[in-house]
């Protein structure tokens, strides 16, 4: 092959040169150039070999040329053929043999890649394989660990599972469709359910109707609102026990975010919620016994000061009257310990508060000072009274705190001093902003106080160790109560001492100048017709001389019963009940007035020992106003003329307009004009506005109360309401207060629900017209 490869190149470049010029053309210059060739030749040969050429030897070599030069010709043409067919079979298998090589070539890359190919599948599947092999061991792996994982998961199921089935709480989840989807063991031993029973049902399928409806009612509020909710609630157990629960309530999800449902967590708190009912009831009970001993203690007492009063403004010589006013300030003495012992009481229930009125410090002062004369005077000591002005005319301030702030100091410095002098004094700086700063330092010359003891003497109960003084200790709560009334004024006391020299108490209090004079302790009203509704003999000869020296009119009756009775007969301008009686309280008394109309124009004003109540609490009874015993000439003229000389009330004037009998039906019109007219627009919106805030609390404790079948405290508080409304001329809610109350009704416990819903429901829509009453009536004015 590499043979012919040598020779082909001059062989076909001369078949080619023949095919070109053609065979005849070849042949004859074929035959001339043999003719030169043969005549050279001979030339050549002749002259080396002869040396001389001759024509004969020109023509034998042309002749032989001619002669042999066909035969020659006919050879070449016949080898120029068969290379021509030579040169087309070897072009042929040349062509053959390249596309041969062609094929193979493409057959051996064909083949190689296949190789490779095959190389690549080859290390795929062993890579394969390893990946296949590692696969089938972190496959195992996991399979093993997944076991672990779930062996783990299923020991901490259990173990969460019997936490949640030990826990004294109550468990249980329910789905976004209400229905319950879990719960633990005190949720089975609630409902009587085990687990399973319970999956699928709803609260109306496990409780009574009532019970269900709340529990469904909280439930709903935690899946709308998307938020958490905690509330106390009274559920009962299968065996027909009950419960006091406070529960917790949250939603749940998934991992994915979506909602499932909600939990429920339940802590039994009944045992809770009874020690809150005892210390509840002790209260009761403490404020009822305060109540009780202050209205004992206070009754003998309302005779000892007010018959001592009477008695030194008759003919005495000095001695007789230096022993009535002995009795007088000891009477007023024990006044102002009664007074210390509620307002512990009244502390220990955050009802401490402040009625402030005008109040000229100088007088004050003065009339302080007399009645402390008359105790120093009785232990041979002096008494410095000092009044630096400038002072204030008036200011604002509740008079009876301020003047048992300085009667305590007063009366300690009196009962800690054997000799020498006991001072008040009292000096003002007024700021520009309306405020006086007022400075009251009580001193004396008494046995002092150690500088160690100075920071405890405000401690209740503290007292100072004074061997030498035994007879001059106290109860300790005098300081504490002083402090505790200087710090609700916005003020501060402090005190500094010398043992053997006496001691100092410094009151600072900032007090608000008055821009509205006085009121006028001169008796503005005469010849009144009031009914004095009392049932001790002794406070009524006190309190019949008071008022007939006052030139008003008297009439007395001993009980209740006695009282409307003689209302019913005859018009009172006023009457002063007494709170306790024999045969109920003055409340009953009053709301009975107010129940049939008998009073629509006569004024009650509530005379009581009990100071454990707050003022308000009077008024919302139905009391135009209050006077505390022992009673004081003073307090009587100012409630007098607050309610009589600015206003006096006219039986004769009539009303403006007819009211519409919608309203008429919801609201007592009659007794809301009159309390307008009386006390005054700006007091009945505050009676309102307390209502209105202490409703929800009412009707939440009825509630609750309801929900745990407490008839009694049912009925309760379904009087309180009731005398609340009918304070605020709320006749509606009034009435259904007065259906709830009354707990003997044969079928109350088949209507009572109704009853509170329909007082719901009535408490905030005739609130709101009492409101636009009230309103319309300010606008009017």
């Amino acid at each position: 092959m590499q043979r012919q490869e040598s020779v082909e190149p001059w062989a076909l470049r001369f078949a080619q040169f023949i095919n070109r010029f053609g065979t005849l053309r070849v042949s004859v210059l074929f035959v001339f150039l043999t003719l030169i060739f043969t005549m050279t030749g001979t030339y050549f040969l002749r002259i080396y070999i002869i040396g001389d050429v001759k024509l004969e030897d020109f023509m034998s070599a042309i002749i032989l040329t001619i002669v042999s030069a066909p035969w020659v010709l006919f050879f070449f043409s016949e080898l120029v053929k068969q290379l021509e067919r030579s040169r087309g079979h070897l072009a042929e298998v040349i062509t053959q043999l390249e596309r041969l090589r062609e094929e193979d070539i493409l057959l051996s890359r064909e083949l190689q890649n296949n190789i490779k190919q095959l190389n690549y599948e080859i290390e795929q599947r062993k890579n394969a394989q390893a990946e296949r092999e590692n696969v089938f061991v972190e496959l195992e792996n996991e399979i093993k660990d997944r076991a672990e994982k779930e062996a783990q998961a299923l020991r901490l199921s259990t173990l969460l599972r019997s936490i949640i089935d030990a826990s004294p709480d109550l468990i249980y989840y329910r789905n976004e469709e209400g229905q319950f989807a879990g719960c633990n063991r005190v949720a089975e031993q609630m409902t009587g359910r085990t687990e399973a029973e319970l999956i699928g049902l709803t609260p109306h399928e496990v409780w009574e109707e009532e019970l269900a409806s709340q529990v469904a009612a909280s439930d709903h509020e935690v899946l709308e609102k998307n938020a958490s909710i905690t509330e106390e609630i009274w559920l009962r157990f299968a065996d027909g026990r009950r419960g006091y629960f406070e529960m917790r309530k949250v939603p749940f999800y998934a991992k994915d975010g979506s909602r499932l449902g909600l939990l429920a967590f339940g802590r039994d708190i009944t045992e809770r919620k009874q020690a809150e009912n005892i210390v509840a009831k002790a209260s009761k009970d403490k404020t009822k016994f305060i109540a009780t001993i202050s209205h004992e203690l206070r009754t003998p007492l309302n005779g000892i000061v007010g018959l001592s009063r009477m008695l030194r403004d008759t003919k005495l010589d000095k001695e007789q009257f230096n022993w009535v006013s002995t009795i007088y300030a000891s009477g007023i003495t024990l006044g102002n310990i009664f007074n210390d012992i509620i307002d512990i009481d009244r502390m220990g229930r955050d009802k401490l508060e402040l009625s402030l009125k005008t109040v000229s410090i100088k007088d004050f002062t003065e009339e302080l000072s007399s009645i402390i004369k008359l105790l120093a005077a009785d232990k041979n000591l002096a008494f410095d009274t000092e009044i630096r002005e400038p002072l204030p005319d008036f200011v604002e301030v509740d008079g009876t705190r301020l003047r048992q702030i300085l009667w305590n100091l007063l009366f300690n410095a009196v009962k800690f001093t054997q000799k020498g002098k006991v001072s008040l004094s009292v000096e003002a700086r007024t700021s520009g902003d309306g405020i006086s700063h007022v400075t009251f330092r009580v001193g004396d010359t008494g046995v002092g106080i150690p500088q160690t003891e100075l920071d405890k003497i405000f401690a209740m109960y503290y007292q100072v160790n004074l061997p030498e003084h035994q007879s001059a200790t106290g109860t300790g709560i005098g300081l504490a109560i002083c402090q505790q009334m200087v710090s609700l004024m916005n003020g501060e006391i402090k005190v500094s001492s010398e043992i053997g020299k006496g001691t100092c108490f410094t009151v600072e209090l900032p007090l608000p100048i008055s821009k509205r004079p006085m009121q006028v302790e001169e008796l503005q009203v005469r010849g009144l017709n009031i009914l004095l509704v009392e049932d001790i003999e002794l406070n009524v000869m006190v309190a019949k001389a008071l008022l007939e020296k006052l030139d008003q009119h008297v009439d007395v009756a001993m009980t209740g019963g006695e009282a409307i009775k003689m209302v019913r007969d005859k018009q009172y301008d006023l009457i002063l009940l007494d709170i306790q009686l024999p045969d109920m309280t003055g409340f009953d008394v009053a709301t009975t007035l107010h129940d049939e109309g008998l009073v629509e124009q006569t004024s009650i004003v509530a005379l009581t020992a009990n100071v454990i109540k707050r003022r308000q609490e009077y008024l919302d009874s139905g009391m135009d106003d209050v006077i505390a015993k022992p009673v004081k000439k003073s307090r009587m003229i100012e409630v007098f003329n607050s309610l009589f000389s600015e206003q006096p009330y006219d039986a004769h004037k009539p009303k403006e307009e007819e009211p519409d009998r919608e309203l008429d039906a919801i609201l007592d019109l009659d007794l809301l004009q009159m309390l307008v007219d009386t006390i005054g627009h700006e007091m009945v919106s505050t009676s309102v506005k307390v209502f209105e805030e202490n409703m929800p609390v009412y009707l939440e404790i009825l509630q609750l109360s309801l929900s745990a079948n407490e008839k009694d405290e049912v009925c309760s508080q379904a009087h309180k309401i009731k005398g609340a409304a009918g304070s605020v001329g709320l006749a509606r809610v009034q009435k259904v207060a007065n259906q709830i109350q009354q707990g003997d009704h044969p079928a109350w416990w088949e209507n009572v629900h109704d009853w509170v819903e329909e007082l719901t429901f009535a408490a905030v829509q005739d609130m709101q017209k009492l409101s636009d009453w009230l309103t319309k009536q300010d606008i009017d004015d």
